[in-house]
């Protein structure tokens, strides 16, 4: 299993204060220190391989994305802390 911290995303049409635009892409760095950015579908499919994502706070405190699916179909990740689904991705800042 392999994990990233997401440290920065890109919504569609780019108006990231937007909370119903969909996010397009997620910037990550890995343990290594490795960055990079996946788009919304291959994030999905990776964690769907068994990988992990994470956000995490300045405390150091981590919540996890979960795949989540919309009432049209389009998967997608959301973050749960203490078993509550929040919205950590949308108050990361724009890649």
């Amino acid at each position: 299993m392999l994990e990233v911290q997401i440290i920065c995303i890109n919504k569609d049409r780019g108006n990231h204060a937007n909370p119903h635009e969909a996010i397009s892409h997620y910037g990550w760095v890995n343990s290594s220190g490795k960055r990079g950015k996946t788009n919304r579908s291959k994030m999905v499919s990776w964690l769907e391989k068994g990988n992990q994502a994470y956000v995490e706070d300045k405390y150091g405190n981590r919540a996890y994305c979960h795949i989540r699916e919309s009432i049209h179909g389009n998967k997608f990740l959301q973050t749960a802390a203490d078993g509550k689904y929040n919205n950590n991705l949308l108050s990361l800042p724009e890649c």
